[in-house]
């Protein structure tokens, strides 16, 4: 079979699906002025434009300064996902990736909720609802690292002793350990506050809704 051939057609439809938009995110500004990432990507409960499509939505919205975001994810996905796919079957798999994906938005929401909660009480009383909606709407968060992280939780949970091969790690790691190091390393860096452009609680919120839906 071809390369392609050999991929599931869920993981392999995930993949061009994200990679269309992409493009098509990083295309349209320039062409019609319409920016997706905007519009789809999820903002803050509060704000103006917040709308509940935005927590399926964002999940297919990358960053489009740089391939770097899409291209790590998606390779996550062709990594683990395919195997997933062929354990679980197609419509499973799918349901998993976007649950996973929007239980990822709605820890992400709780995060900037206990976050901003004080700062938007100070601001209402400075300059009013309307002047903090505003500034509210740029809070906007893109990416399917929520169900990446899901799918990988998943590998290291249903083969937890499979080794993988990191790059610069000259022996292989057991997937539970991998897993298990990636979570601390994702919640040191949502408590601390580090690399804070980064969604860390979303990426915990992947895995933490990946985790009830497995053991369910």
């Amino acid at each position: 079979r071809s390369f392609l051939g050999s991929i599931p057609p869920v993981t392999l439809n995930l993949i061009i699906v994200n990679f269309i938009v992409w493009l098509a995110a990083l295309t349209l500004p320039k062409i019609a002025g319409i920016n997706l990432n905007y519009w789809l990507g999820l903002h803050y409960f509060a704000a103006d434009d917040f709308n509940v499509v935005q927590l399926i939505t964002y999940m297919f919205l990358h960053d489009t300064s740089g391939i770097e975001h899409i291209f790590f994810n998606m390779f996550s996905v062709f990594m683990f996902g395919r195997t997933l796919e062929a354990v679980w079957g197609g419509k499973r798999f799918l349901f998993y990736y976007i649950t996973t994906g929007m239980g990822a938005a709605l820890v992400q929401e709780a995060a900037w909720y206990f976050e901003l909660r004080s700062a938007i009480s100070e601001t209402v009383a400075l300059y009013g609802w309307e002047q903090t909606s505003q500034l509210l709407n740029n809070f906007i968060t893109v990416g399917a690292s929520g169900a990446a992280f899901g799918i990988l939780l998943a590998f290291g949970m249903l083969f937890p002793n499979a080794p993988l091969f990191i790059i610069f790690i000259p022996i292989p790691i057991k997937a539970k350990y991998f897993v298990i190091f990636y979570g601390l390393l994702e919640l040191f860096f949502g408590v601390s506050g580090s690399m804070s452009s980064v969604a860390h609680f979303a990426h915990l919120g992947g895995m933490l809704f990946g985790f009830f839906l497995i053991r369910y």
